[in-house]
C-alpha cells in the first residue's frame, strides 16, 4: 500500500498497538513529517545566514541559533498539534474563522514566502552546480527549475519512501558539512563558550536577526500542520490524541536537534577559516562566495563537499517548498491543485528573478553582489511574513473551541507569546535596518517619499496583525463547542473534509476511502 503525500487525507500510515509507556515502534511509525519540516532549517538560505554569521560573528552567535531553533521547535510542536486535534490543517482553520477577504491576504502573504524561498533554493542548487560541474548560473537555474518535476515523481511510490529519501538527502547535507567542520579544526572551546554566553557585537546585529528570521520559516508552520495528518490516530479517543502529540514533539526535536548540528558545523568552519581574518573583514560573503572561499582556505576538497551539501538542501528544499504551497493552496482556496501544477505555477514566478540576475551579470564581478542583494532582500521578505503564520497557530491552539482540553495553558501559552514576541520585535528590526542601508546615500526627496510609504505600509501592516490576533476564534462551523464536551473536539475526519471539495470520496463516510479511490489517483500519475 502506498501513501501518497498529496493525498494524505486518503491513506494514512496505521500505528501499531502497543500498551508501552513508549514504543519504538510507535516512533518509527510517526517518524517522517518532522523530518520533511526539518528541511526548512536546512535550506540554501539557512545556509547563507550560518556562513555570513561565522564570518562576521565567529562562534559567537552560536547561542541565537540554539535558541532559535529551540523556539522553532516549541513553534513546530504547536502546529503538529493542532493538525493532530482538529483532523486540518492551519491554513483551512484559518479560511474557516476569517472572513473570505481576510483569509485571502493570509494566503498571499504565505504564497509570497513560498516563492522568495523557493528563488533561494534554485539559486542556491545552481551555485552548487556551478561548484559542482562548471555549470553557467543561468543553466544552474535552468536544471534546477526543471528537475524538480523529475524529483516530485518519488510520491508514486509513497510517502514513506519519499521521507527515506529526504532523509537521505539530510544525511548528505550532515556528512558533507561535518567533514568540513572537522577538516577545518574544531575549536570546541569556542563553541562551547558561542553556545552558553549571550553575546551580539555590535557590528553583527544584521547577521544575529538574520539568523533568526532564517530558522523559523512561515510556511513551514502551515506544512507541519498538514504533514502530521499522514499518520492515522483516533481522534475519537483523547488518550490516542495525546499519543500522537507526544511521538510527534520527540520526533521533531529529534529533526531539529540534527539540522542544529548541521547549522553549527557551517556557522563554525567559516568562523575557524574567515572570522578575523584580514582578507575577509569588512567584505560580504556570500553563498556565490562560500565556495571560492574555501577553495581558497582550505583546498579544492573542501570546496567540491560544499557544493554537494548545498546541492542537496536546494534539492530538498524545492520539493518540500512544492508541496508546502500544495497544502497551503487547497487548505485557503479549498482548491486541490496537481503538484506537478503546483510547480509549474511556483517555478514559473521563481525562476525570473533568478535568471535575470544570472543572465545580466553572468562572468563578471557584479554577480556576487547582485545575488547578495537579492538574498538581503528575500531575507527581509520572509522575516515580514512571519507573524501572518505564527500569530494564527498561537492564537488557534489557545482556544478551547479548536483544541478542547488540549489547548495550551499556562507557561507554554505564555512562553510561546514571549517568543512570538521576540521573533516578531526582531524581524521589525532587521527590516528597518535593511531600509536605512538601502537608503543611506539617496537624496532628502526620496528619502522623505521611500520612509513615509514605509510608514503607512507599516500601519496597515500592524493593523492587519492586530486583526489576526484579536479577532475571535468561531470554531468548527455546524460542530458543537469544545467547551460543551467531555472529551476535546474532534471535528470530522481530514478525509470527509475533502469530500465535498475535491471530491475523492464519493459521499462514503467511511474513515478511509474505497481502495479504487487510491488507485485512481495512483494510475493518473
Amino acid at each position: 500500500m502506498t501513501h501518497q503525500i498529496e493525498n494524505i487525507e486518503e491513506e494514512q500510515v496505521p500505528i501499531p498497538e502497543d500498551t508501552k509507556s513508549f514504543s519504538f515502534r510507535k516512533l518509527w511509525a510517526f517518524a517522517g513529517p518532522g523530518l520533511l519540516m526539518s528541511i526548512a532549517y536546512l535550506d540554501p538560505g539557512n545556509l547563507e545566514g550560518d556562513l555570513q554569521a561565522g564570518v562576521v560573528g565567529g562562534h559567537q552567535l552560536l547561542w541565537i541559533l540554539f535558541w532559535a531553533t529551540c523556539a522553532g521547535f516549541l513553534l513546530q510542536v504547536l502546529a503538529a498539534r493542532l493538525g493532530v486535534v482538529t483532523g486540518k490543517d492551519l491554513a483551512s482553520i484559518c479560511r474557516e474563522e476569517y472572513p473570505n477577504w481576510a483569509s485571502k491576504v493570509l494566503w498571499v502573504m504565505t504564497e509570497i514566502a513560498i516563492i522568495g524561498s523557493d528563488i533561494q533554493e534554485v539559486i542556491g542548487s545552481a551555485i552548487a552546480m556551478n561548484i559542482l560541474f562548471g555549470l553557467p548560473l543561468w543553466a544552474g537555474v535552468v536544471i534546477t527549475a526543471c528537475d524538480t518535476f523529475t524529483f516530485l515523481m518519488l510520491h508514486i511510490l509513497g510517502v514513506r519512501k519519499l521521507e527515506a529519501f529526504f532523509g537521505a538527502l539530510i544525511g548528505t547535507m550532515g556528512v558533507c558539512f561535518l567533514i568540513n567542520w572537522i577538516n577545518s579544526g574544531p575549536n570546541f572551546a569556542e563553541v562551547g563558550k558561542g553556545l552558553v554566553i549571550p553575546i551580539i557585537p555590535s557590528y553583527a546585529w544584521t547577521q544575529a536577526v538574520a539568523l533568526i528570521g532564517a530558522v523559523i520559516m512561515p510556511h513551514n508552520i502551515y506544512f507541519h500542520s498538514a504533514l502530521v495528518q499522514s499518520r492515522r490516530v483516533d481522534r475519537n479517543r483523547p488518550d490516542k490524541v495525546q499519543e500522537a502529540n507526544k511521538y510527534f514533539a520527540i520526533e521533531s526535536g529529534i529533526s531539529l536537534l540534527i539540522s542544529f548540528i548541521i547549522n553549527l558545523a557551517v556557522v563554525a568552519v567559516f568562523a575557524n577559516g574567515f572570522y578575523n581574518n584580514p582578507k575577509y573583514i569588512g567584505k560580504d560573503v556570500g553563498l556565490e562566495d562560500a565556495g571560492d572561499a574555501l577553495y581558497e582556505q582550505f583546498g579544492r576538497s573542501a570546496q567540491i563537499i560544499w557544493g554537494v551539501g548545498l546541492l542537496a538542501a536546494g534539492q530538498s528544499a524545492t520539493m518540500t517548498g512544492t508541496f508546502s504551497g500544495q497544502f497551503v493552496m487547497q487548505g485557503f482556496l479549498d482548491l486541490k491543485v496537481a503538484p506537478w501544477v503546483r510547480t509549474l505555477m511556483t517555478r514559473s514566478v521563481a525562476i525570473v528573478p533568478a535568471l535575470c540576475v544570472a543572465l545580466l551579470f553572468e562572468g563578471s564581478e557584479s554577480i556576487r553582489s547582485g545575488l547578495n542583494q537579492m538574498g538581503e532582500l528575500l531575507n527581509v521578505l520572509q522575516s515580514m511574513q512571519l507573524p501572518f503564520a505564527l500569530l494564527p497557530v498561537l492564537k488557534f491552539t489557545s482556544s478551547s473551541k479548536r483544541m478542547g482540553q488540549f489547548k495550551s495553558h499556562g507557561a507554554m501559552k505564555f512562553i510561546c507569546w514571549v517568543i512570538a514576541a521576540i521573533v516578531i520585535g526582531m524581524n521589525f528590526y532587521h527590516t528597518i535596518d535593511q531600509v536605512k542601508e538601502w537608503t543611506e546615500d539617496a537624496e532628502k526627496s526620496v528619502l522623505v517619499v521611500c520612509w513615509l510609504s514605509a510608514s503607512v505600509f507599516l500601519l496597515f501592516y500592524i493593523a492587519f496583525l492586530a486583526y489576526v490576533a484579536w479577532r475571535p476564534v468561531q470554531g468548527p462551523k455546524d460542530e458543537p463547542d469544545a467547551t460543551t464536551l467531555n472529551t476535546p473536539l474532534l471535528p470530522k475526519s481530514f478525509e470527509e473534509a475533502f469530500e465535498e471539495s475535491v471530491g475523492l470520496i464519493n459521499g462514503s463516510n467511511n474513515c478511509l476511502p474505497h481502495k479504487h479511490h487510491a488507485n485512481e489517483q495512483q494510475a493518473a500519475w
